[in-house]
């Protein structure tokens, strides 16, 4: 059995995970960096120094398998100009594990295995007509569909194309992660603020009144934080508040869903990244659209996907050599 080992190191958590030669994950192993109390991030440089402490536990929790392929994620998006020194701490261990067991080493873009660990973790969630998310694709590797990575770091909508990323709208100022955990920190929430804002606004109705900023496929998403700090002033209830950020950013998605499911009709939508671990959010959506969302385990900052991309790659190296007798598959 051949495995292949993923590394990430995102601005906010260290990550490993390995799959098998077959395309399962048998190991995902996460870490949350520490963010001080009522702090709104890390700077480059401590998320850098953090990662290089965190993965010697990490790699050691993995333990040792016979890797046949070793990928990483070298940069947050697939575009040009796209950097993060973060990712650095994850190309060093990554690049000194396969040149030690000589084997090919993949660089990958986060945002790439974001989708790959979605996509991955509800290929078999039933989307429209008892039909599957990969049914109505046609398999992901052949497939068309339209994703949202919504995190801290990101929000786009997108165009997945037989294996090719195109980047339809995004956010003008801030994301939608960075609403949530703004908010969150306001209220006094730890950081990341996902979690503790949806548990203030569980059972809370949808909030009235929203006025969300959306052209097209675009949005800005600034104003919300001012109007919450409004609320708070007003003296409303964190619960009230917790509501309205939430759904502030669900139906500012949910128009750009709007917009670019009118202009491609049958395609359907994935949704990745840490903000789509929201359960608000997926049940408003699921009512709405054909669609699918990543399970939490694979929809926050993972290296899920990019083990599976690393699988892939090889794979496809090796069928493309398998007539070369210097090739040993």
């Amino acid at each position: 059995m051949r495995y292949f080992l993923g590394i990430d190191t995102s601005n906010y958590r260290t990550s490993a995970a390995v799959c098998d030669e077959y395309g399962n994950v048998v190991k995902n192993v996460r870490r949350l960096l520490p963010v001080k109390e009522g702090e709104l991030g890390l700077r480059q440089s401590d998320a850098l120094f953090l990662h290089t402490k965190a993965l010697p536990q990490i790699m050691a929790e993995i333990g040792a398998y016979p890797f046949a392929a070793v990928g990483f994620s070298a940069r947050p998006r697939d575009v040009e100009g796209s950097y993060m020194p973060c990712f650095l701490a994850g190309e060093s261990v990554a690049s000194g594990i396969a040149y030690a067991l000589g084997v090919p080493l993949y660089p990958f873009s986060h945002q790439a295995g974001h989708i790959k660990a979605a996509a991955y973790s509800c290929k078999d969630k039933a989307v429209s007509e008892g039909k599957s998310f990969f049914d109505l694709t046609e398999g992901e590797a052949k497939g068309r569909f339209l994703t949202f990575h919504l995190s801290g770091g990101t929000t786009e909508a997108l165009l997945y194309d037989k294996g090719e990323v195109t980047l339809l709208g995004k956010t003008l100022d801030i994301n939608a992660g960075q609403v949530i955990d703004r908010v969150g920190v306001m209220l006094g929430l730890p950081f990341p603020s996902g979690e503790y804002l949806e548990a203030l606004a569980s059972g809370m109705p949808t909030a009235k009144g929203v006025k969300i900023s959306v052209r097209g496929y675009d949005c800005n998403m600034a104003g919300a934080e001012n109007v919450a700090r409004k609320l708070l002033e007003n003296g409303k209830s964190k619960e009230e508040i917790a509501a309205f950020a939430l759904d502030f950013v669900i139906k500012t998605i949910d128009k750009i869903s709007e917009n670019v499911t009118k202009d491609n009709p049958s395609l359907p939508i994935l949704y990745a990244g840490g903000v789509a671990s929201c359960k608000r959010m997926k049940a408003f959506f699921e009512k709405k659209y054909a669609c699918a969302f990543a399970t939490p385990q694979f929809s926050g900052d993972n290296a899920a996907g990019t083990a599976l991309l690393a699988r892939e790659k090889f794979l496809a190296y090796a069928l493309s050599h398998y007539m070369d007798d210097n090739f040993k598959f």
